[in-house]
Parts: C-alpha cells; sequence; structure tokens
C-alpha cells in the first residue's frame, strides 16, 4: 500500500502518544474508537519479560522509523540510524548495524539476550529467515514504499506477558508485514499470532 506524508505524520503521533496501560478498554491517550478505521489487523504476541517494557522498545524502533519516513530522503544510497536503538541495530545485519564488519551477520556478541532470542523466534515464525539488513528495513518506511502493507495503530497491554498490537492493513486480512514482525520479534516477542482482522465499528459486527 502506498503511503502519504499526512497519513506517516499521523501514524508517528500514534506511536508518540502510544502508552502500555495494563487493561482492555481504550484509554484517552490510544486512539479513541471512533477516530479507528471499520476493520484493523490484531497481533497478539507473547513476550519475554515485562510487557509494558515491550511495548516501550518497540515504540523506540518504529517510531525513528515513521519519522525517517516523513523527513529522510530516500534517494539517497544510506539512511541515518543515529536515533535507531543501539540493540536494534546489533540485531540486524548490513552498514550501521551490529553485523557490519566481517560476515555481516549480526551483532551476536553485542546485542542484548532478548534481541538474540527475537532473531531465532523470528527465523522459527518465518520458516528460516535471517536477519533483516538494517538499511533495507528502514527503507521500507519511504512514503512510496507499497510493500510495507500496514500502519502502527496501538498496543496495550493484556497481561503480564502478553501485548495486543494492532494495526490499520486497510481492510486486507493478508498484507506485507515481515518488517513488523522483524520489529516485533527483536523487541522480545517469543511467540506472535495473528494478523487477525478486527471489526472495531459496531455497526459492522453481525
Amino acid at each position: 500500500m502506498m503511503h502519504t506524508g499526512d497519513s506517516l505524520a499521523a501514524e508517528l503521533l500514534r506511536l508518540r502518544q502510544c502508552r502500555p496501560v495494563r487493561q482492555r478498554r481504550p484509554v484517552p491517550q490510544r486512539p479513541g474508537a471512533d477516530a479507528a478505521p471499520p476493520v484493523l489487523s490484531l497481533f497478539v504476541i507473547d513476550v519475554s519479560g515485562d510487557a509494558a517494557a515491550y511495548v516501550e522498545r518497540l515504540r523506540s524502533v518504529l517510531a525513528p522509523a515513521v519519522r525517517l519516513g516523513c523527513t529522510a530522503d530516500f534517494e539517497q544510497e544510506s539512511l541515518p540510524v543515529d536515533e535507531i536503538p543501539g540493540w536494534f541495530a546489533e540485531a540486524c545485519s548490513g552498514p550501521g548495524s551490529g553485523g557490519e564488519g566481517e560476515g555481516g551477520g549480526g551483532g551476536e556478541e553485542r546485542a542484548p539476550r532478548f534481541a538474540l532470542a527475537g532473531r531465532e523466534a523470528y527465523a522459527d515464525h518465518t520458516g528460516g529467515g535471517g536477519p533483516w539488513d538494517l538499511q533495507d528495513w528502514l527503507y521500507r518506511f519511504a512514503p512510496d514504499e507499497d510493500s510495507r502493507g500496514w500502519e502502527w495503530w496501538d498496543a496495550m497491554v493484556a497481561g503480564p506477558s502478553r501485548v495486543h498490537v494492532r494495526v490499520d492493513s486497510w481492510g486486507e486480512s493478508s498484507f506485507g508485514c515481515q518488517d513488523l514482525l522483524w520489529a516485533v520479534f527483536t523487541a522480545g516477542a517469543v511467540r506472535v499470532e495473528g494478523p487477525m482482522v478486527q471489526i472495531t465499528s459496531s455497526r459492522e459486527k453481525p
């Protein structure tokens, strides 16, 4: 799907406003039900460690990436990585990541344990998918990049080690989300279910 400057700005605002709340009903920090599209896509994520801390780690990766989508020149050969958390860069491969240098296999020695475990879980989940090149991952957030078939909507703590993440996939039940899954797993996910279509409007429910 194509993204626009306005949609990226709105997505960045939702990421900045998102706070990990420990309840199932929306609170003022989260986008209200009236503002949500009729259908969202839900990921149910079991995490390693505290769920609220996990949400903050995930936001800390996605927010600067979406900000680059709003501001960066994607015609240049490489994108700035100074706002990308070091632990995420270490989990990736390629220039600007912890895997830069011999082999380019990722920063196995420097990445934290949750990120290394997430790399393995991502490979299991995707049937052998290797670590993403950091620059390739960042370029997925270019406004005219149609392989990223989602935009962030919100996240909510659903249990001590469970998080619900919802994205806007423009009503599609199947969409490009490998880039999202890479961030989800390296932030500390141990298991992910979804995407699952979630109807947000009572008018749409049977």
